[in-house]
């Protein structure tokens, strides 16, 4: 069984927020913090995400990316962690109940779920890195946005900068890998540093990803003046060290991907929503910590996936919900319309 939305994309990508907090208040996310969803009334269970997860990969999802707010916040996410890598290795049991098709892009008996993913902080990953990965986690993405101890701090508005190095180091040892580092670049705060990111990519063989300065503050201090366009940090970088497009670069994922000219080790790859909008090749679908189906980052309206769970459905009900809602994925973001209406909440409750 195929996920697909009405534009005849085929939705792959699952992204899952578990959790609204977060102890960081990067001032393009949550610089002064929101009041926290209500816990037990809304936010889902370990339960709910794992029987949840288990049908969305019957219906073709491959890869499923954890997110917040910090989903390290969230307690014995390793629990939740083993629960859905087991998906990886039990395809035919996610669809059969459905009479679902085979995916057409893998054989029978292959795996459904290829990718279990975190994006995370950083901050208990020096501690937790080797359990993460025993629970079946297959990698991780650190949030870097500066290499400079006061700027990172009023980036970020903590003092973890070496914290977070660590956390880099120890996910490379634990073999969370590749390791991918999100930097959101932003003029006038860190754009000053993009050769340094590159030089530190060159070191330490990491997969870069610089990130446009999108409008999902939940301080709205977003303005246009403020981006750096993916094309200027592609100029920047490749003046200092020379780029070279990797074959097959972004497809439906998100990056424009180089590798160093000189053949030295790491990856640079540029995210450019605002700029170079990628929506037309969109494999993904986002589901808040409070189980609120989001079809796009930038929607203004959810789908109650939550209520429909618990509300007793059916196993074909609860499908057939999420195909008509994924049947609603809008065209396109509409971030350059002069009636852009912002996203009906903040990047700490939808997820990354």
């Amino acid at each position: 069984m195929t996920l697909r939305d009405s534009h005849n994309r085929i939705i792959r990508d699952l992204r899952i927020s578990l959790t609204d907090r977060c102890n960081f208040r990067c001032f393009y996310c949550l610089p002064s913090g929101e009041p926290p969803l209500a816990r037990k009334e809304t936010i889902l269970t370990f339960e709910e995400i794992e029987y949840i997860s288990e049908i969305f990969v019957g219906l073709g999802i491959e890869k499923i990316r954890l997110t917040g707010g910090e989903p390290m916040l969230r307690r014995n996410i390793e629990d939740l962690i083993e629960k859905i890598a087991r998906l990886k290795n039990s395809g035919e049991k996610a669809a059969a109940d459905d009479g679902a098709v085979q995916n057409p892009q893998t054989e029978p008996g292959d795996p459904r779920l290829l990718d279990l993913a975190l994006t995370t902080n950083g901050f208990a990953l020096p501690e937790r890195a080797k359990n993460l990965k025993k629970a079946g986690l297959d990698r991780v993405t650190i949030s870097l946005d500066s290499l400079k101890q006061e700027n990172f701090e009023r980036i970020t508005g903590v003092d973890k900068l070496e914290d977070v190095l660590a956390a880099i180091e120890a996910a490379q040892i634990a073999g969370l890998s590749p390791v991918k580092i999100n930097a959101v670049i932003v003029r006038n705060r860190n754009d000053d540093e993009l050769a340094e990111f590159a030089r530190f990519a060159r070191e330490k063989d990491l997969k870069m990803r610089f990130i446009e300065f999108m409008p999902l503050d939940a301080g709205h201090g977003w303005s246009r003046e403020m981006i750096v366009s993916g094309r200027e940090m592609f100029e920047k970088i490749n003046k200092i060290y020379p780029l070279v497009l990797k074959e097959k670069s972004r497809g439906n994922e998100t990056a424009w991907k180089y590798n160093f000219a000189d053949g030295a080790p790491g990856e640079i790859g540029i995210i450019a929503p605002v700029t170079e909008m990628f929506c037309g090749a969109c494999s993904r679908i986002r589901l808040t910590a409070d189980g609120q189906i989001r079809t796009c980052l930038f929607s203004t309206a959810e789908h109650n996936l939550r209520d429909v769970v618990r509300g007793g459905a059916s196993r074909g009900e609860i499908i057939e919900y999420i195909k008509s809602v994924a049947a609603q994925k809008e065209a396109r973001h509409t971030i350059n319309d002069v009636k852009f209406s912002p996203a009906s909440r903040s990047m700490s409750f939808i997820g990354g």
